[in-house]
């Protein structure tokens, strides 16, 4: 049997490890041959099915991602019309709730896999070419083709998929009628599969169909959440199950060999449970400087013993994402996060006060009792307590979630096609959902941007209004959704400032100098350039001076009062590498 996995994902710099996952489980097999077309979202739909008609494979299988589903449903589709004889078979987070209606508006998907796939999928390979066997496989939702026999529609009629209509009383005397009331198919759900013995999968890393070419590669080290947030796919309460250290720090060995940097903990909760996080990190601290590793962490559960572990390791070694959500106790408690917000706030600060971590903190529009008015002040308090990053997103109605099931009890509206954000809810409205959206992106471009982020957080923390006035004239200028250079946000930050808040602007120009910035354009239009001689003193912020630096010189004063700026003569590096006040 020919199988073709389509490797489908949203840039090239990400890559699925449901492909590796599932490979390293059956790739001993013999009479399974595996190809793989990789392609992204920005690819031609027309190339990746004409890679894929090309290998006439037996079964196409991949997995169905938020923001790939509907690139995934038009490759899929053409290729099944050009291929009718093909199976196709999906896995994924999309496919953790109710499956059927899926499965019928999408007959070109001929099953779907509800959880855990690594040891169904490989029972499955078995049986692929007879679908009355599927039914015997953990997690593998299907319509079943109904052959019309008097005995089947005995059996269809006991189960509760049963029309009305249909009366067993009369099966053999009245066939005609069945027939005419019958449905031809019926939905089978395989409920959920699960690997109970996580620790004894083979690793994703020793498939061969592993890519090591991507910027970071992604590992699991325990599977499953104690955690039971009604708007994640892992709020069902999955056991969890873990890795022993040993055999992490192979993996993480042979990461290294290969030149990676960058690994990406899967972990839902990383400090679940104190020993196992400190484990990790004394084992993490190991590889340093050679990988870095970005995890989240709840900022709840941090005790004593956690927080000394975590102000010893080395500058650069994790990179923390702190799931928040909101600032607000009645919003925590109606999303079933764990932990008061009390705690959450308490180990936030403390992981903003680490000068040797990044932490990256999340706020999530849209999830119910949570206002616009409250999304902005909570966006000031992250920002006065110095976090690393400030990411809103806007929440999405996953399917399987307890907030999905119960969305039109809590007054939401949600997109019914990927990725269900949410339209509107009893608190907040669409407009201003819109707004929160235009917010998230103006924290990606200033706040969560190294070169503006200090000036921009001052702004934010000093000025109650900011966030307002300048959302609204990027919205107003139609800057807001368009791709911006660094410089040329740099440039309008210093434009509003010039305008609206006159006492930064000095700062705006610092921080456009130290960028490596033109110094022919508008935001440092008060630099001094030329010979210039340095001033009788001045106070060195970092370098050293040498009298072959360029100076420049930014006055805030008469008789060279201001900053002062060396730059190399022998190289074209365009940012400054000398520092210097005076006056």
């Amino acid at each position: 049997m020919k199988l073709l996995w389509i490797d489908l994902n949203c840039s090239y710099a990400h890559s699925s490890l449901a492909l590796p996952a599932l490979h390293a489980q059956v790739m001993h097999r013999a009479d399974v041959e595996w190809e793989v077309v990789r392609t992204t979202n920005n690819e031609s739909v027309g190339t990746t099915v004409d890679a894929i008609y090309a290998h006439r494979p037996d079964v196409i299988a991949s997995t169905a991602w938020l923001f790939t589903h509907e690139q995934l449903l038009h490759i899929i589709g053409r290729a099944k019309a050009l291929m009718p004889r093909v199976k196709v078979v999906l896995g994924g987070p999309e496919f953790l709730g109710d499956n059927e209606a899926y499965l019928r508006r999408h007959p070109e998907v001929d099953a779907v896999f509800r959880g855990e796939g690594e040891e169904s999928f490989a029972r499955w390979l078995d049986v692929w070419d007879e679908p009355e066997k599927w039914a015997e496989i953990e997690g593998v939702c299907y319509i079943r083709e109904l052959k019309g026999g008097v005995q089947e529609l005995q059996e269809f009629r006991s189960s509760d998929n049963t029309p009305a209509c249909m009366d067993t009383e009369h099966l053999s005397a009245t066939p005609v009628l069945l027939n005419s009331c019958t449905p031809h198919k019926t939905y089978h759900d395989g409920g959920f599969a699960r690997v109970i013995s996580f620790d004894q999968l083979l690793p994703p890393e020793e498939s061969p169909l592993f890519t090591w070419d991507k910027p970071f590669v992604q590992v699991e080290t325990t599977r499953g959440c104690f955690n039971t947030c009604a708007f994640c796919v892992s709020g069902v309460g999955d056991p969890i199950r873990v890795l022993p250290i040993g055999e992490i720090r192979r993996r993480l060995v042979r990461i290294r060999e290969r030149g990676i940097r960058d690994v990406r903990v899967l972990d839902r909760t990383f400090n679940f449970h104190p020993r196992q996080a400190i484990g990790l990190m004394h084992l993490f601290a190991e590889f340093h400087p050679h990988l870095r590793f970005h995890l989240e962490i709840h900022p709840a559960l941090l005790p004593q013993s956690v927080r000394d572990v975590l102000a010893t390791l080395p500058d650069g070694l994790l990179h923390l994402e702190a799931g928040i959500q909101s600032l607000r106790q009645e919003v925590l408690d109606m999303s079933r996060r764990k932990g008061t917000l009390e705690q959450a706030l308490d180990g936030l600060r403390f992981l903003c006060s680490l000068p040797n971590l990044v932490t990256h903190a999340d706020l999530i529009a849209g999830l119910p009792l949570y206002t616009l008015a409250q999304i902005y002040e909570d966006v000031r308090t992250l920002a006065g307590y110095q976090a690393g990053e400030i990411q809103l997103e806007s929440l999405k109605i996953l399917p399987g979630t307890l907030m999905r099931r119960d969305a039109e009890k809590l007054g939401i509206r949600y997109s019914p096609l990927p990725p269900y954000e949410v339209l509107e809810t009893a608190s907040i409205t669409s407009a201003q959902l819109q707004e929160a959206r235009r917010l998230s992106r103006l924290l990606d471009a200033y706040y969560n941007t190294t070169a503006w982020q200090a000036l921009t957080r001052r702004l934010i923390i000093h000025e109650e209004d900011f966030m307002h006035r300048f959302l609204d004239y990027l919205t107003t200028h139609n800057y807001i959704d368009q791709p911006l250079s660094l410089e040329r946000r740099g440039e309008l930050l210093y434009l509003f400032c010039r305008d609206h808040y006159p006492a930064y602007i000095t700062e705006a120009t610092v921080a456009w100098i130290e960028t490596g910035m033109s110094l022919r354009k508008a935001p440092a239009e008060h630099v001094v350039r030329g010979r210039l001689q340095p001033p009788a003193g001045w106070q060195v912020l970092y370098g050293v001076y040498d009298e072959s630096l360029r100076l420049c010189h930014l006055p805030t004063g008469p008789d060279g009062q201001g900053y002062w700026f060396g730059y190399d003569s022998t190289s074209q590096r365009p940012a400054p590498i000398f520092k210097a006040v005076a006056g």
